[in-house]
């Protein structure tokens, strides 16, 4: 029950068949319909926007508060890391100290 049951290849019969060979076939171009009835100008489903310099207002608002707001999250970031990094070397130098005295204790 726990024996692996490995496959059997059946052989070779000896019998293989020759790959197809494909012929390359010439194309030849078409000449080109010219169109019967002039094309329109494609109808757009989209509304125009119009901006009205209350929008504009706004717009120039919410990227300044985009810009305000992305900002005061990079340099929050920045300062975890700086704070991080002289907690670590506060400890270094604590730990190098306590190391250096208990060597000369000795």
């Amino acid at each position: 029950m726990f024996q692996p049951k490995i496959p059997t290849m059946p052989q070779p019969t000896g019998l293989v068949t020759p790959p197809a060979v494909i012929q390359p076939t010439a194309i030849t171009p078409g000449t080109p319909v010219p169109p019967l009835v002039p094309a329109a100008a494609p109808v757009t489903s989209r509304p125009v926007v119009q901006l009205t310099p209350g929008t504009a207002l706004a717009l120039v608002g919410a990227g300044t508060a985009v810009v305000l707001v992305v900002g005061a999250v990079l340099v929050s970031l920045l300062l975890a890391v700086a704070v991080t990094g002289a907690s670590v070397a506060v400890c270094a130098v604590v730990l190098r100290s306590l190391i250096a005295s208990d060597v000369k204790r000795r």
